[in-house]
C-alpha cells in the first residue's frame, strides 16, 4: 500500500491533496512524503507514526533513542555516508546477518534493496522522521571521521604485531618519536575530543573481537569509533603511565588521577581500571573547573530554597546531608558550598573517596582503606584538628554516622552525602543504620535532595501548547496546569540533541520542630513527607515542573529525572 493511501486511511489527507502531491512529484523526485509535509497537509510525525501502524513496525524518535541504541561500531562503513543521506537511512544495530536501519520511507523497496546488496544482510526496518534521521547521520557520521586520521596512523605501527606482544611492557615499540607517537597522540586526541563535547566519563571497554570507547555526555552513553582490538593494552598502558598506575598489574582494580591541558585549560581526570573478561576496562572521570560553576547561585536552586540553605551552610553548627542517586551532582553542590563559606578564618577540612576537585584554603584528605584510611578513622584525627567546618564525602556505616552527628553535636558544622532517593528518606536511613533519634534531633539541620535535568538548548527549543488526544506527556501537562511548554529541536550548537547541559532541582526538608517530633517517634518517610508538604516543602517532582514551566527542560526530562 502507497503512502498517500496509508494517510488517505488515517484521516490526515485528503484525495484533493493527494492528487495535487501527485502532479508535483511528476516534476520532483522527491519522496512523496517529503512533499506533502512541504506542502503543509501533514507532519513529519504523522506521517511516520502512519506508516509505522500501518506496517506493524516500530517507530522511533530521537528522543526514544535514534542513538541510544548505541550504533556498532563499523556500521558506517557497512552504509557509506552518501548512501545513508540519499535514501534517508540511518543504521542502528546490527545482530549476526540482520541489520536495522531507521528509514524515512521504509516503503521505498530500491532503497531497501540496494542497502540489502552493498551491507549484505538482511534489513529490519523501524520508522523515523526525516529530521531525526539526518540529525543522527550528522551526529554520527561526523563522529567517526574523529578518530579516523589517528586510527590509521597509529594501525600503520601496529601491523604484524599480537595482541599478547602489545602489553605495557613493549609500549615503547609503537613510540617513534616521544610526543609525537601515535599511541600517545589518540589517547590525546580522545581526551580533547571529549573535554570539547563536554562529556563527563570516557569509557573504555575491551569485548570478545572489538574495543568500545564510549562518552558520557548529560548522562547517557554514546559510543564513538573506536581503534581496533589490538591496540587496547597500548592504550590502556599509556593511560596508566599518564596517572602513575602499576602498568604490569592487570589483576587487580586500580584507581589515580592526571591533569591535562586543553586549550589552555587544565582538566582533571580520575582513572579506574577493573578487570574484565576480555582485558582490563578504564573509565576516565573529566573534573572540568572551568564547567562547573561552584557558584550555588547558578546551581538552579530557586530563590527560597538558595536562601534556606545558605542560611543552613552559615550555621556555627549541625549536619546538613545532600542526597540523591549516584552522578546527581551532590558533591558538584558540597564544593560550591565550601567555597562560598571558605574563610581564612575558618578551618576547613574534607575527607573525600577520592578527593575530586582541589580548593584553595581548604584540607583535603583522600581515604585508602588499603591502609586502614577510613572515613571515621580520618574524622576521628579531623577532630584533634580544631576543625571549623567537616566535610564527609559519603556516609556508608553506623560508625562514620555517629562521628559525624557527635561533631555538629560539639560545634561543628559537618556537611555530608547520602543515597536516598528524597529527603525525608534520609532521616529514615539513618536510624534504621542505627542512629538514635534522639542523637538526630538536635543535630540535623536540613537534607537537601537533589536530581539533574537536561536543559533544552536555547538555540533551536520549540514552544507547543499541549492538546487532549495527543499522548500522555500532553495529559500530563494539562494536568499540571501547563498550557506552555517547550520541546527540543536540535541544531548544530547542541550536536543535534536537542539539549545542552544540566542543571539541578532540589527538595529540600527544613528539620523544625514539628520534622523533630516525627524524629522522635521514628515515623516512616511517607509521613514525615506528608508533614513537611504541608509545611512548605517542594518536591523534587514540583521542582521539576517548574524547570518545565519556564522553559528550561522538557516535561520528558522531568518525568524520566523524578518518576
Amino acid at each position: 500500500m502507497r503512502i498517500g493511501d496509508l494517510l488517505i486511511q488515517e484521516g490526515l489527507l485528503t484525495e484533493e491533496q493527494l492528487k495535487e502531491a501527485l502532479e508535483i512529484q511528476k516534476q520532483d523526485p522527491r519522496p512523496l512524503g517529503m512533499i506533502l509535509i512541504e506542502l503543509g497537509y501533514v507532519t513529519e510525525e504523522a506521517v511516520a507514526m502512519a506508516l509505522a501502524k500501518k506496517l506493524s513496525i516500530p517507530y522511533f524518535s530521537w528522543n526514544s533513542g535514534m542513538l541510544k541504541m548505541a550504533p556498532n561500531q563499523g556500521l558506517e562503513k557497512l552504509i557509506p555516508y552518501e548512501v545513508a543521506t540519499q535514501y534517508l537511512v540511518f543504521p542502528i544495530i546490527k545482530q549476526g546477518s540482520v541489520l536495522t536501519c531507521a528509514m524515512a520511507d521504509p516503503l521505498d523497496i530500491w532503497a531497501l534493496d540496494h542497502i540489502s546488496k552493498i551491507t549484505g544482510c538482511e534489513i529490519q526496518r523501524v520508522v523515523a522522521t526525516p529530521t531525526d534521521i539526518k540529525k543522527a547521520i550528522d551526529k554520527f557520521y561526523k563522529g567517526a571521521e574523529i578518530f579516523q586520521s589517528a586510527i590509521d596512523t597509529v594501525k600503520d605501527q601496529v601491523e604484524g604485531f599480537e595482541p599478547a606482544e602489545l602489553s605495557g611492557r613493549t609500549i615503547d615499540s609503537l613510540e617513534v618519536s616521544g610526543e609525537d607517537a601515535p599511541v600517545i597522540h589518540l589517547v590525546d586526541l580522545m581526551i580533547k575530543q571529549a573535554v570539547k563535547q563536554n562529556a563527563s566519563d570516557i569509557h573504555i571497554e575491551p569485548q570478545r573481537d572489538r574495543l568500545v570507547v564510549r562518552y558520557r555526555i548529560d548522562g547517557l552513553l554514546y559510543e564513538i569509533p573506536a581503534p581496533p582490538k589490538k591496540l587496547h593494552m597500548p592504550i590502556v598502558s599509556r593511560i596508566k603511565i599518564m596517572s602513575r598506575l602499576d602498568i604490569a598489574e592487570k589483576r587487580l582494580p586500580q584507581d589515580g588521577a592526571m591533569s591535562v591541558k586543553v586549550d589552555d585549560r587544565i582538566i582533571d581526570l580520575r582513572v579506574s581500571t577493573v578487570p574484565t573478561i576480555w582485558g582490563e576496562k578504564v573509565v576516565l572521570r573529566i573534573l572540568d573547573k572551568t564547567r562547573v560553576p561552584l557558584d550555588l547561585s547558578k546551581l538552579g536552586f530557586n530563590p527560597t530554597d538558595l536562601e534556606t540553605f545558605r542560611k543552613a551552610i552559615h550555621s556555627p553548627y549541625g549536619l546538613v546531608f545532600l542526597t540523591g542517586p549516584t552522578g546527581s551532582g551532590k558533591t558538584t553542590t558540597l564544593y560550591a558550598a565550601l567555597s562560598e563559606i571558605n574563610s581564612v578564618h575558618k578551618n576547613i577540612m574534607t575527607v573525600e573517596d577520592p578527593v575530586e576537585y582541589q580548593l584553595d584554603g581548604i584540607n583535603q584528605v583522600s581515604i585508602k582503606p588499603s591502609i586502614g584510611l577510613t572515613f571515621a578513622n580520618v574524622l576521628r584525627a579531623f577532630l584533634r584538628q580544631d576543625p571549623d567546618i567537616i566535610m564527609v564525602g559519603e556516609v556508608r556505616d553506623l560508625e562514620t554516622a555517629e562521628i559525624c552527628i557527635r561533631a555538629a553535636l560539639t560545634g561543628h558544622l559537618v556537611l555530608s552525602t547520602l543515597h536516598t532517593n528524597d529527603a525525608p528518606s534520609a532521616v529514615t536511613r539513618l536510624i534504621d543504620m542505627g542512629v538514635e533519634p534522639f542523637l538526630l534531633m538536635p543535630s540535623l539541620l536540613i537534607v537537601v535532595a537533589q536530581r539533574l535535568v537536561k536543559v533544552l538548548c536555547p538555540k533551536c527549543k520549540e514552544p507547543y501548547e499541549p492538546q487532549t488526544g495527543k499522548g500522555q506527556m500532553d495529559e500530563l501537562l494539562i494536568e499540571e496546569g501547563i498550557d506552555l511548554a517547550y520541546r527540543p529541536k536540535g541544531c548544530e550548537d547542541c550536536n543535534y540533541s536537542g539539549y545542552k547541559g544540566r542543571v539541578a532541582i532540589h527538595e529540600i526538608l527544613v528539620v523544625d520542630d514539628e520534622i523533630r517530633r516525627l524524629i522522635s517517634k521514628r515515623a516512616d518517610s511517607q509521613e514525615i513527607k506528608s508533614v513537611a508538604v504541608g509545611r512548605g516543602m517542594t518536591t523534587l517532582w514540583k521542582a521539576a515542573l517548574n524547570k518545565v514551566k519556564d522553559g528550561t527542560t522538557s516535561i520528558e526530562e522531568a518525568v524520566a529525572a523524578t518518576l
